[in-house]
């Protein structure tokens, strides 16, 4: 009988714990914010900021049926495309499961540029199809589709509207692969490869006609310190910027809602360079 007490109260010490440790429920709604300050803000490789530093932040909400929404802001250089504006805001939305190792991601995303102009977009000096009719601030509606398997990410994104307000670009398109991969101990690291689809269009009467695909890609490196994510990451694309020949992506530093850039200085858009970032979540 004494055995069978002890023996009883042995099982009762060992399993105690492990109704401890069961792992919480998870919250029917949760609210994330983000923060980041950046030597330099690149969208899908492309330079937004004309090398400049970027303070960009946003806040998430996440329901436990998988629906989430969200808004993501930076500040940007007119002279990336964006006339008389200098901030960028961005809200999406969409629904995500998980099933094993494998996820999926649906959802739509729209970019808004407030203060801008596109109808400088219609001007002859920079388009041949000036019949094109676009107007009022520069933004982009897309929807997308990504698949996940463990630390790798494939997703399409899908303009259906003019892409930047782009005359006659609804239809482009953009696929990336993204991956991350823990180290241990605060490390981590991080790649990316991405080709976007852009429809053909005349750019510059000089040169005729000019596609605007271009790959990038990224090899980058990331640090936990109690909370702050460092990273550091190369960043490069094979995109046409030029600035002695007028290549798509050569970038002024600054033009204003009339279309009147500072011609003092420009600078390649797609060039490659290292990019030091801290982000910190809450």
């Amino acid at each position: 009988m004494k055995k069978s007490l002890i023996a009883l109260a042995l099982v009762s010490a060992f399993a105690t714990p492990a109704f401890a440790e069961e792992a919480a429920p998870t919250p029917e709604h949760t609210v994330t914010g983000n923060l980041t300050l950046a030597s330099s803000y690149r969208f899908r490789g492309i330079d937004q900021t004309f090398g400049k530093p970027a303070l960009q932040g946003g806040i998430d909400y996440s329901h436990s049926s998988g629906v989430y929404l969200g808004n993501w802001n930076s500040n940007i250089s007119s002279g990336a495309g964006f006339p008389g504006g200098n901030l960028e805001m961005d809200f999406y939305g969409g629904w995500k499961g998980a099933f094993g190792d494998f996820g999926v991601d649906v959802g739509a995303l729209y970019y808004y540029y407030p203060g801008s102009s596109s109808n400088v977009f219609l001007s002859g000096s920079n388009f041949l199809d000036t019949g094109a009719t676009v107007s009022g601030n520069v933004d982009n509606l897309e929807l997308y589709v990504a698949g996940s398997w463990k630390f790798l990410t494939l997703k399409y994104s899908y303009a259906i509207n003019e892409y930047f307000k782009l005359p006659k670009s609804e239809g482009t398109s953009y696929l990336e692969l993204n991956g991350t991969y823990d180290l241990g101990n605060g490390w981590g690291i991080n790649g990316h490869v991405g080709h976007l689809f852009a429809k053909d269009y005349e750019y510059n009467a000089t040169t005729g006609d000019r596609k605007i695909d271009y790959t990038d890609w990224k090899l980058g490196v990331t640090k936990d310190l109690s909370g702050w994510i460092v990273g550091l990451a190369y960043i490069g694309t094979d995109a046409k910027g030029d600035c002695g020949t007028t290549e798509f992506y050569c970038f002024a530093s600054s033009v204003n809602r009339n279309g009147v850039a500072d011609t003092s200085k420009f600078k390649n858009g797609g060039r490659g360079t290292a990019v030091l970032s801290v982000t910190k979540s809450f």
